[in-house]
């Protein structure tokens, strides 16, 4: 894509949120760091297909795009910016108007230094906002220093309890914490990583890869779902969905990811890879139930779950583990007679007593 393909369009005022993040100009700084969420029309989940073409239109500006499925992407443009004569803001501006050409799909764009930030400060609009954060220390910490322990990327439910009991409500009282009492809390590792974030340090690069086949599926409650039960049957239902997809297609998945969506429009994502590839709805399922299970969300108001299958590959060319386990080979028994049933009267024949009608 030559530059005389890209045309200026008029700055985007910055929505939500506080003052720090302040509304994009033609004088923007030196962050470089897009992160871009990608709202599709009608509340429906975003396609494969128009998931890849989202990510080919950001190709067209900088080959650093690192894909997050199943409605994200990061973006270094710093190596861009000279050839493009535009600033991250207009750049970010006009990717919008594409998307929305293309695809007919509305975008949040986040700007800053590190990927953490410029997901955090996407976090806060409302879909067609861009947003930049100021690379000085003293805005990235008035930016942080009120917003709640939950907040902070890489910290779910379960963590943030933890810090909530030590008095460490907010990522101000996180970052003035010190690195020593972070570890006795957290341990080690995990104390430093929360240490360096609330700090707004995030030396993770954006790193370009092609984007492993994955299939997914989404599904959004009528309200904020509090009733854990309940969206373990929406799980069970994905699940079983996708098992049937993937065995239907002769394909394999290496892992399996969860997107929990909250009311208040933030995320939490967290995979698994398996032991060895499989299609099987049990392992589909338990994997699902396990990455739930460990977001502690006592009362957290869900408003969607989406599961994605991993690292898809032909099924012909995976291995599986041999047992003497007779209820194991009953189950894949009785998986493959399921499978039958509904190839001959349709995928509402048969399934499992506890999934959800979902359409």
């Amino acid at each position: 894509m030559s530059a005389r393909r890209l045309s200026p369009v008029p700055p985007l005022p910055a929505t939500g949120g506080g003052p720090p993040p302040r509304a994009v100009s033609s004088n923007a700084g030196r962050a470089g760091i897009l992160y871009v969420h990608f709202h599709p029309a009608a509340r429906t989940a975003l396609g494969e297909e128009t998931y890849d073409g989202l990510l080919a239109l950001l190709t067209e500006v900088t080959p650093v795009v690192q894909a997050l499925p199943p409605d994200a992407a990061l973006m270094d443009v710093r190596g861009a910016l000279r050839y493009f004569g535009h600033d991250p803001a207009e750049l970010a501006g006009i990717l919008r108007v594409r998307s929305l050409a293309h695809y007919s799909v509305d975008c949040t764009v986040g700007i800053a230094d590190n990927p953490m930030l410029a997901r955090m400060v996407a976090q806060a609009g409302a879909p067609g906002a861009v947003r930049e954060l100021p690379g000085d220390p003293d805005t990235v910490a008035a930016f942080l220093a009120r917003k709640p322990a939950a907040a902070l990327y890489g910290v779910g439910p379960a963590t943030a309890r933890t810090l909530c009991s030590y008095g460490l409500d907010s990522i101000g009282r996180i970052a003035e914490a010190p690195l020593s009492a972070l570890q006795r809390i957290l341990g080690a590792t995990a104390g430093r990583r929360i240490h360096e974030r609330a700090r707004g340090i995030d030396p993770t690069p954006v790193t370009p890869d092609e984007r492993a086949r994955s299939m997914g599926a989404e599904h959004r409650f009528t309200h904020d779902e509090l009733d854990a039960e309940y969206r373990r049957r929406a799980l069970l239902t994905l699940a079983d969905g996708l098992g049937a997809r993937l065995r239907e297609g002769r394909q394999v998945a290496r892992g399996l990811t969860l997107t929990v969506r909250y009311a208040d429009g933030s995320s939490t994502t967290r995979s698994r890879t398996f032991a060895e590839p499989t299609a099987h709805t049990p392992a589909l399922t338990a994997t699902a139930y396990a990455l739930h299970g460990a977001l502690g969300l006592q009362r957290a108001r869900v408003r969607a779950v989406a599961l994605r299958a991993e690292g898809l590959g032909d099924a012909a060319l995976a291995s599986r583990q041999l047992t003497f386990d007779l209820a194991d080979d009953k189950a894949y028994r009785v998986e493959a007679a399921v499978d039958r049933a509904r190839a001959r009267f349709g995928v509402a024949a048969v399934g499992p007593a506890a999934t959800l009608d979902v359409a």
